[in-house]
């Protein structure tokens, strides 16, 4: 999903976004821990998120101490952040996490979470991502990098549905298809509710945890930690999730 495109998606759904995908307060607890550690062993021990969105990851992060900024590229989304507590403190631009740029600052972090790399406009962009992160990032700064790892089963061509989200009064199915040959993920997302049904057609340009290490090398990274999760499992070919946290280069 790009940049442009996931605004539209906060558009459409940044009144519910909480609501439509809450989630599981350890999963949260184990990413705020581990980006926490990451920003506190530099010097600078600053954030940037880019996809910022309502605060998941900020507003703990906020809490415990650590200056947090973020880019998004949905207004909507960013009235949810600034209306929770410490969210007005947060500081964010509105825009593009391609090309943005937060003047006149260095971070020891910059996170991008939820395969917000799976930028539609494909490898260009995504080789784009990277180099604003390192713009951002102070030498020896850490990119962390969450995604979902696709299956052999998924990479057939047919359409796959699962469910995302199951709760009592709302269903998210997810109806998905692959092509190889563009590397991308065609999406529909379907949330069911008491009031009615959503639908939402979103595109990937999925990228490989090898792909991303790739991307990394030629913009200046070096790949020095993965993860299957937050919590710090082993990465293994099993794996269906993936945490890459890559340093810059000093110059």
């Amino acid at each position: 999903m790009s940049n442009y495109e996931a605004a539209e998606y906060g558009e459409a759904v940044g009144d519910h976004y909480d609501r439509f995908y809450p989630s599981a307060a350890g999963e949260t607890d184990a990413a705020v821990s581990r980006l926490a550690q990451l920003a506190n062993s530099r010097p600078e021990c600053s954030v940037l998120e880019f996809g910022i969105g309502t605060g998941r990851l900020a507003i703990p992060l906020h809490q415990l101490g650590i200056s947090v900024s973020g880019i998004d590229g949905s207004e909507r989304m960013i009235r949810q952040l600034r209306a929770k507590p410490g969210g007005a403190e947060i500081e964010v631009m509105i825009g593009d996490y391609r090309h943005g740029r937060i003047k006149e600052r260095r971070f020891a972090l910059v996170v991008l979470a939820f395969n917000g790399i799976f930028d539609e406009r494909g490898l260009d962009a995504q080789l784009d991502i990277f180099r604003n992160a390192g713009r951002h990032l102070c030498p020896g700064g850490f990119f962390v990098i969450e995604t979902w790892v696709m299956s052999d089963a998924q990479r057939n061509g047919s359409w796959s549905v699962m469910p995302r989200f199951v709760g009592e009064r709302h269903v998210e199915l997810q109806m998905a298809r692959f092509d190889i040959d563009r590397n991308s993920i065609e999406r529909t997302l379907i949330h069911i509710l008491p009031d009615g049904m959503n639908f939402i057609s979103v595109s990937d340009t999925y990228a490989s945890p090898g792909e991303l290490d790739v991307m990394a090398k030629v913009t200046g990274f070096r790949r020095v930690a993965r993860y299957a999760r937050w919590d710090g499992a082993e990465f293994t070919a099993a794996s269906t999730g993936c945490i890459s946290v890559y340093q810059r280069e000093c110059d």
